[in-house]
């Protein structure tokens, strides 16, 4: 049996619940955390059973060399046995959405619906390294304060809004700054988040798309390639949004998303 089955069958990953009902899984983007999602999920949460997941390497799950979506998918897989869980709904954004792809290709049995929050089915080009640069140019052994880190971390990154989002990663751990995202093992296997679904993969359960009007991560020439993999997807546009729907119109996104669950 291959060593990453054995690893996934005894990750615990960190979540947050919320709600009861129809239980929903959120998984949150590259460098982010389920806390990204706590506003969305609480409003959900009115509703539904919400489980805000860390995916592995990020927030508060375990850290492993392991990283790619296949093993993404399993630690999913496993979540959701370990809950014990029927039928979930899944939604995933950008790495997150491309993970819950994956699984729903992989398990279609072990889904109702799947959402994907602005991320496409093909492959990408690599477009981290600044980021992955200013983490790295980060003194953590020497910070003494999350302003020194800002400030070194502004030499690369000049958008306090991304510099912000980032910086929630870092934490104090017994009076030292630490990252609570696997910063060595994202930055030498940052290609592997770009992979393209295999072309094999199809998921015939609903779908829906849902992409910013003002991110390129979704484009028309990559319907056809969307409707390959996922013959039931309906594609929806918010068009005042970026990359970062679901904070920059919330509203929006959710009657977007709750009208598809209904």
């Amino acid at each position: 049996m291959p060593f990453s089955i054995v690893y996934n069958s005894l990750m615990e990953l960190y979540y947050q619940q919320l709600g009861e009902g129809t239980p929903i899984i959120i998984l949150h983007g590259l460098f982010g955390s389920s806390d990204n999602w706590s506003s969305i999920g609480k409003e959900l949460a009115t509703s539904y059973q919400v489980f805000l997941v860390d995916q592995r390497n990020h927030g508060k799950s375990p850290h492993h060399e392991q990283w790619d979506y296949d093993v993404m998918s399993e630690d999913l897989k496993n979540f959701i046995e370990q809950q014990a869980l029927s039928s979930p709904i899944v939604l995933g954004h950008s790495m997150g959405g491309k993970t819950a792809m994956w699984f729903a290709c992989k398990y279609p049995q072990l889904l109702s619906k799947l959402i994907v929050a602005d991320m496409g089915a093909r492959a990408y080009a690599p477009h981290h390294q600044t980021i992955l640069e200013g983490l790295n140019a980060v003194a953590i052994d020497q910070l003494k304060s999350r302003k020194e880190a800002d400030e070194q971390l502004g030499q690369y990154i000049p958008d306090f809004t991304t510099r912000a989002f980032l910086l929630k990663s870092l934490y104090r751990d017994n009076g030292q700054f630490a990252w609570r995202i696997n910063l060595p093992v994202i930055t030498n296997n940052i290609l592997n988040i770009m992979e393209a679904l295999p072309a094999a993969y199809t998921f015939s359960g609903e779908t829906l798309f849902v992409r910013g009007g003002k991110s390129d991560y979704i484009q028309e020439e990559d319907v056809p390639t969307i409707k390959t993999h996922f013959p039931q997807a309906t594609l929806t546009t918010i068009a005042e949004a970026g990359h970062w729907l679901h904070a920059e119109q919330p509203k929006a996104f959710l009657e977007t998303i709750t009208h598809f669950i209904k």
